[in-house]
């Protein structure tokens, strides 16, 4: 005789989709700034935001935001990225509050 199944049990089906997602690993981060930043055009910049979506789905792009920035921080200090605040560069081991991404310039 076949059980039905209990109401009460989690689905886990459900739990699966419940768990978030999990963070990619820092050089998929790193080559999808530059490559966003590449996108944006000479000059022009990007949100950090832009990343983070990018890498996670709708419901965890938030949780990439300061992973984000760490390696937003290491590839300006690399010199391969630069961070603007107020549409200026700014020194990435000052860097506070809002920011934009883009490539170096060559002005």
């Amino acid at each position: 005789m076949t059980q039905a199944p209990d109401p009460h049990a989690p689905d886990p089906a459900a739990a699966a989709a419940e768990k978030p997602a999990r963070l990619p690993d820092e050089a998929v981060m790193e080559a999808t700034i530059l490559e966003l930043a590449a996108k944006a055009g000479p000059g022009k910049t990007i949100g950090p935001e832009e990343a983070a979506r990018a890498l996670m789905p709708p419901a965890d792009w938030q949780r990439a935001l300061p992973v984000v920035r760490r390696v937003a921080v290491r590839l300006a200090r690399a010199g391969r990225l630069m961070i603007f605040r107020k549409g200026k560069p700014v020194d990435p081991d000052t860097l506070r509050g809002v920011f934009r991404l883009g490539l170096p310039r060559d002005d």
